[in-house]
């Protein structure tokens, strides 16, 4: 009687492949049924369906649960207004607030600068939400630069407010540098990302500023900030002050975390206006309890369940009423009294005909967004980042002990 062939180890690895590859075709097909059903309504299931899920209850959960999840989200991302008699009444209710508050700071995000025609990230057509779509961030159709933005309504308020004496801190989340340019001291402003305008030597001692007014960050990008100039004190090469997602502060300034810490503490106030909150809220050097809480925000926000009070409605809107209810009238922005031009540093003149190094083009501009495109790349990075199980067990630990 003839032997059995003794079967090979390339064989057998072959058999043990194709049987994974069964197993595991077999296991999605369970995944893709199970979404399925949980998809449907309790009424429209089936025997076959109720069968299914005796089996696989847990399965079946959990595409419940991401489903719900999923709604929650597409939920949360509408923009809800107030009406014209709600906003009336908070507004008196936060023009009082403000009135009798013993120190107020204001957390401020990219909701205060859409009046300026720079995109948020996560409004309806926001850069994050236009790049979730598969669009382009930037419409090549209606090119924009950012250095022709001007501060805003809301902008030029916080500045009067502030003399008023009634503001005492912003921490603000934008890298326009709207803020500076519109007077507001850089004594009681942190700007927690960095500014667009600002290019630093962290060589020299103290660090050596060089304000610009073109965006220095349009050929920089994550972990990669040097602008192609050099510091005029020591040679250095200089770096923008961007904070991307996934990156921490490398200079001290414009950031200025220890004032903004400072000032927390002391608030009895807290106005946001424009922020998702998204980011500001991993920070606990920044919440604190004595806190009243403020949110003028459209959207969603994860501090909504803890705050006094949440206007919808857009910046400009509540601030007009705001100011109006405390008879303070905002000076009127003008290009001859813009901050920026009065410490802006010159390039040199080897700086302006080195090609390198010259100052970019509107087009250029346009067509590089610099800072505000790679913020589209670093949110796409790490959105795919934290979907995965690491990724969010990495965000449960880093939100827990969460520093500047």
């Amino acid at each position: 009687m003839a032997q059995p062939q003794p079967i090979s180890d390339r064989e057998r690895r072959k058999a043990e492949q194709v049987s994974a590859i069964l197993e595991r075709e077999e296991k999605r097909q369970i995944r893709l049924q199970a979404c399925q059903i949980a998809a449907k309504t309790p009424e429209s299931r089936t025997a076959e369906d109720l069968q299914f899920i005796q089996q696989h209850r847990r399965l079946v959960e959990k595409a419940e649960r991401q489903n719900r999840e999923v709604v929650l989200d597409e939920q949360r991302k509408l923009e809800i207004f107030d009406s014209d008699a709600e906003i009336e009444e908070k507004c008196r209710i936060l023009a009082n607030a403000l009135r009798s508050a013993k120190h107020t700071i204001v957390y401020t995000g990219a909701g205060i600068s859409t009046a300026a025609d720079i995109p948020d990230y996560r409004g309806p057509n926001g850069l994050w939400t236009r790049s979730e779509k598969g669009e382009s961030c930037v419409d090549p159709l209606k090119p924009f630069d950012l250095t022709k933005a001007k501060p805003t309504f809301t902008h030029m308020a916080l500045l009067k407010l502030h003399e008023a004496g009634l503001l005492k801190y912003i921490v603000s989340q934008n890298c326009d540098g709207l803020h500076v340019r519109s007077g507001f001291p850089r004594s009681s402003l942190s700007e927690v990302h960095g500014n667009m305008y600002l290019e630093m030597c962290g060589n020299c001692e103290p660090e050596r500023e060089y304000f610009r007014s073109f965006d220095v960050t349009t050929k920089t990008r994550w972990r990669r900030h040097r602008t192609g100039r050099k510091c005029h004190r020591c040679g250095v090469d200089l770096e923008d002050t961007i904070v991307l997602f996934g990156e921490k502060s490398r200079t001290a300034v414009p950031m200025n975390w220890e004032m903004a810490q400072d000032h927390s503490k002391l608030a009895d106030v807290v106005l946001c206006l424009g922020s998702s909150l998204k980011v500001l809220k991993d920070y606990p050097c920044l919440w604190h309890r004595r806190q009243k809480l403020y949110i003028v925000n459209l959207q969603w926000t994860p501090k909504d369940e803890s705050c006094h009070l949440k206007l919808h409605a857009r910046c400009d809107d509540v601030m007009q009423r705001v100011m109006a209810l405390l008879n303070l009238i905002p000076d009127t922005f003008l290009l001859e009294k813009d901050t920026l031009t009065k410490i802006v540093v010159p390039l040199r003149r080897r700086e302006l005909t080195n090609s390198s190094d010259q100052t970019p083009s509107s087009a250029e501009v346009a067509h590089q967004p610099g800072w505000l495109g790679q913020g589209v790349k670093g949110l796409i990075k790490r959105s795919k980042e934290e979907s995965s199980p690491s990724g969010r067990k990495r965000k449960k630990r880093k939100s827990e002990a969460a520093l500047p």
